[in-house]
């Protein structure tokens, strides 16, 4: 076909391209280290502590992949149809996307998506829901206050989800849902909420069962608020030392009653890796029923697509603790 044929001019300007895209990397891979500053966080200075949770920068392929989960969430929908919309709270973000299950009475996931606490949308991470509702297990996914939209205050994110587990648990039955086994799974920010639920003391506060939450699996999250606090990624939450300690799940682990899986990326950046081992073994220190997953050779933003396929760490890991595969 005429359109299709390379000319050698054709090719030599693509041969060009392709030397000017390398030497630009290269360039950019030569570029003198900054000189230290004095540390901020263990032997981290402020440059490489901002680095350290500025995620994309560890990620290239972040908006790639952040697009596909998109996508396969509707094709998911496709094939199983469209989730019931529940209403969790009086809020108008306090609403959630139940994938239910056939059986009945089932187990129920709920999922808490990544985000930065800025952002993101059930409707967008429902790319799992086919491999937990096959499984047997109903799949929720919760919307909740951004950051903006709560003034800054991650507590008030916090509270939201506490209602949509406690609304589970009252109203489960409803939709076939088995409220004695609730389990919680979250991704980056996601995970950070979650463990913030694990470590909740349920009776005090909320008069509720202390085992509320059977288990959960915590995905590349952060724990211990207190180097995030000091990173530029801070910009836009209202920290106050009662927010981190109250934020912080790693300091709460006297609470934690529900067997944790903590799983993070061997290519995700240093600092949240070393947040997964530090958090996973403290729980272990103190006694708590806990699991260190590491999948080799992933990112932050690959973590996040395991999980709908049964036979990656993340999706088996969660069927598992669920009881759901052999």
């Amino acid at each position: 076909m005429p359109g299709s044929r390379i000319t050698r001019r054709r090719l030599l300007a693509g041969a060009t391209a392709t030397f000017a895209t390398a030497g630009a990397a290269w360039a950019e891979s030569e570029k003198p280290p900054h000189a230290k500053g004095p540390p901020v966080w263990l032997d981290l200075d402020q440059q490489a502590l901002d680095d350290a949770y500025n995620q994309a920068l560890h990620a290239p392929n972040m908006r790639q992949i952040l697009k596909r989960c998109a996508r396969n969430s509707e094709l998911v929908r496709e094939r199983i149809g469209e989730p019931k919309r529940l209403t969790y709270g009086a809020t108008a973000a306090e609403g959630m996307d139940l994938y239910a299950a056939a059986t009945a009475p089932a187990p129920i996931n709920l999922f808490i998506h990544g985000g930065d606490w800025r952002g993101g949308a059930a409707r967008d991470y429902g790319f799992p829901a086919e491999m937990f509702v096959k499984a047997g297990a109903h799949f929720a996914v919760p919307d909740f206050s951004t950051l903006q939209e709560a003034g800054g205050d991650l507590r008030v994110l916090a509270d939201q989800l506490r209602r949509a587990v406690i609304w589970l648990y009252k109203n489960g039955e409803s939709f076939g849902g088995d409220p004695e086994r609730i389990y919680v799974s979250g991704h980056s920010s996601g995970a950070h909420l979650a463990a913030v639920l694990l470590t909740t003391d349920w009776v005090k506060t909320l008069d509720v069962p202390p085992d509320i939450i059977k288990g959960g699996v915590c995905a590349s999250g952060i724990y211990e608020l207190r180097p995030l606090r000091l990173s530029k990624h801070a910009d836009g939450i209202k920290f106050t030392d009662e927010m981190e300690q109250a934020l912080s799940p790693q300091r709460h682990l006297d609470k934690l009653v529900a067997p944790l899986v903590v799983i993070y990326g061997s290519a995700e950046s240093p600092e949240l890796q070393r947040q997964s081992r530090h958090f996973a073994a403290a729980a272990q220190t103190a006694g708590r029923k806990v699991s260190l997953v590491v999948t080799e050779g992933y990112n932050h933003f690959e973590v996040l697509e395991q999980l709908g396929n049964p036979f990656s760490l993340f999706g088996r890991t969660v069927l598992q603790q669920m009881k759901l595969a052999s």
